[in-house]
Parts: structure tokens; C-alpha cells; sequence
């Protein structure tokens, strides 16, 4: 006799289906009659995403909402489809690293980040707790005590405690900062890792170069509001009012130019360093055509590159709106 098959269980939910990780819906936040976001709306999924600011856009205000740590003025912050405000059960699905260096600075590495895992309710706290600290490359330094540790050592450490419970979701409130130059390589690459297991990382930074090198998507916010959001060269095709500059190369670039010059399709070109450089009002047009322009002129293209879609030169034309 045949044992009886088990009982199918419910088909799984697509992810399509399912809510966003993060959510802020119409969300503010006032202290008295300051206002430190206004009116703020996204959603964020697995990879990185990078919320991008000067100091004071508000950043800071928009993770703790998320963590649960301040209620909004107005509006709806959810984690995974529930509120985070009074949401216990959420700080298990979420690691938050704040961006004040705080702690206990007499305890050891290994106290510090065992005390997250005992917070937490984890079964063996020892043994999470070295994994986390194993995680960040601080194993050798475990049994120090965190006063005695560099700034950037603390950074890990407090990393390591916000990772100890191995959360889906982390918010990272300027997780870069202290940290030298490998170590930031370092942090880059573990970001990475973790978003490529299908993890939520949403950080914070006021630095361009770390967002731009990070991040998949970019939230901008500038006065406490949300200037922007999407990939950086996305948001740069919509600076419609600002030309787009390009660097073409080809086997004749003086042929070429003059052939977009006298067909209207850039608004300026000029032979530099021996490429050619041109701007176009339209990025869509000026791509869809330049390989058919450079094929009735007899040249060969090599090369077609944006020279302006850095997210620098999008944040500083959202700051100056």
C-alpha cells in the first residue's frame, strides 16, 4: 500500500501580486511649524535604492518613518503591506543602521552585537552574533572594546548588529560614513552581495559618488520633498529644458558633423581631442538617428557615449529648481 500523496498546499502568490517592501503614501512629517517632508510618495523593492540629499532634505525623517520610529503627521508608511507605526512584529523583517555614532562604547564588539541578537529573540545569540561580526570583517576585532575601535570599525560594528537577526529589509542611514577608502569597497561589495540574495537596501548619502556607484534606483529629495526617483540617466532624459551632450567617434568625424549640423539634429558640434562632441535637444531622436545619418555620409561609427548623464549633473539641476 501506497502512503497517500500530501495535500497540495496553496499556490504561491506572484510577486507581482504581492505589496511593496517599502511604501510611503502622501507622507508628512512636521515638528511644530517646521516641515521636514512634504507630501512624499514612493515605493521601493529588492536591489538598492539610494535616497539621495543634501543635509536637511529630509533623508533621516524618511527612514525612521520606515523604521517605525516616528509616526507621520499625515499619510500611510507601510513595511510589506502592514503600517510601521506601533507595528512590533515588523522590527524582525528590518535592520536599521542610524547614522549617529552611538553605543555602549565599554562593551566589546562582541557584546555589542550580541545584545542586538538577545533583543531580538534569536535562539543561540553567541553564535549570530559572530556570524554578523564575521559578516563585516571584524572577527579579529570582536573581543575589543568599541571605544578602542576607529570610527569606521564602530560603522561595521553597528552594521553587524543591524544584520545579526539577517533581516529582508535594511535601511542604512549614511552607511559609508567613517570609513576609508577600502573600506568603502568593501561595504560596496557586501551591499551588493546582500541585494543580489533578494534583499531591500534602502540607504541614505549626501555624496553622489556612493549613490551613483551603488545604488540601482535614486530617490531624490530636496527640502523634504521628492524631487526625483528612478534610474539617474531615466531622470536625466527628462531634464527636457537642458541639451544632451554626447562624445561620438567614428572613421570621419568632420563628415559626420556636418551632416547632423546641416540636418537639424544637433543643436552644436565641435571636434575635440579627436572625437566628436555634439548636444541634442531630444536624447530619443538624436540615437535613433545618428547611426542612419553616419551611414548615408560613408562613415563608420565606434562610439556613442552620454557625457553629461552622471548623477551629478542630475542632482544639480534638481537642487536649482
Amino acid at each position: 500500500m501506497t502512503a497517500p500523496s500530501p495535500a497540495a498546499g496553496p499556490p504561491p502568490v506572484p510577486a507581482s501580486a504581492l505589496p511593496p517592501a517599502l511604501e510611503a503614501v502622501h507622507v508628512a512629517r512636521w515638528y511644530g511649524n517646521v516641515v521636514a517632508v512634504n507630501d512624499v510618495s514612493f515605493d521601493v523593492g529588492p536591489g538598492v535604492t539610494g535616497l539621495l540629499g543634501p543635509n536637511g532634505a529630509g533623508k533621516t525623517t524618511v527612514l525612521h518613518m520606515l523604521a517605525g520610529l516616528l509616526r507621520p503627521s499625515s499619510g500611510e508608511v507601510r513595511v510589506e503591506g502592514r503600517a510601521a507605526w506601533h507595528n512590533a512584529a515588523m522590527y524582525r523583517r528590518i535592520g536599521l543602521l542610524p547614522e549617529r555614532d552611538t553605543g555602549y562604547f565599554f562593551m566589546t564588539g562582541f557584546q555589542f552585537v550580541r545584545l542586538s541578537a538577545q533583543l531580538e529573540g534569536l535562539g543561540d545569540p553567541d553564535a549570530a552574533a559572530r556570524r554578523a561580526l564575521a559578516t563585516v570583517a571584524l572577527e579579529d576585532a570582536a573581543d575589543r572594546a568599541l571605544g578602542g575601535y576607529s570610527r569606521g570599525m564602530r560603522q561595521r560594528a553597528r552594521l553587524a548588529a543591524a544584520l545579526v537577526h539577517d533581516p529582508p529589509i535594511l535601511l542604512l542611514d549614511e552607511p559609508f560614513n567613517g570609513l576609508d577608502p577600502r573600506q568603502r569597497l568593501e561595504m560596496t561589495d557586501l551591499l551588493h552581495a546582500m541585494a543580489a540574495e533578494g534583499r531591500v537596501i534602502l540607504f541614505s548619502s549626501h555624496i553622489l559618488e556612493e549613490v551613483e556607484r551603488l545604488a540601482d534606483r535614486v530617490l531624490v529629495m530636496v527640502a523634504g520633498r521628492l524631487a526625483a526617483s528612478g534610474g539617474f540617466r531615466d531622470i536625466r532624459r527628462l531634464m527636457t529644458d537642458r541639451p544632451h551632450t554626447f562624445t561620438v567617434r567614428s572613421s570621419d568625424d568632420r563628415a559626420l558633423a556636418a551632416a547632423l549640423l546641416r540636418d537639424g539634429l544637433v543643436l552644436g558640434a565641435q571636434l575635440d581631442g579627436g572625437a566628436l562632441e555634439v548636444r541634442a535637444a531630444d536624447y530619443g531622436a538624436f540615437t535613433r538617428v545618428v547611426a542612419r545619418v553616419a551611414q548615408a555620409t560613408g562613415a563608420t561609427l565606434f562610439e556613442i557615449r552620454p557625457t553629461d548623464e552622471s548623477l551629478e549633473s542630475v542632482f544639480s539641476y534638481l537642487v536649482a529648481q
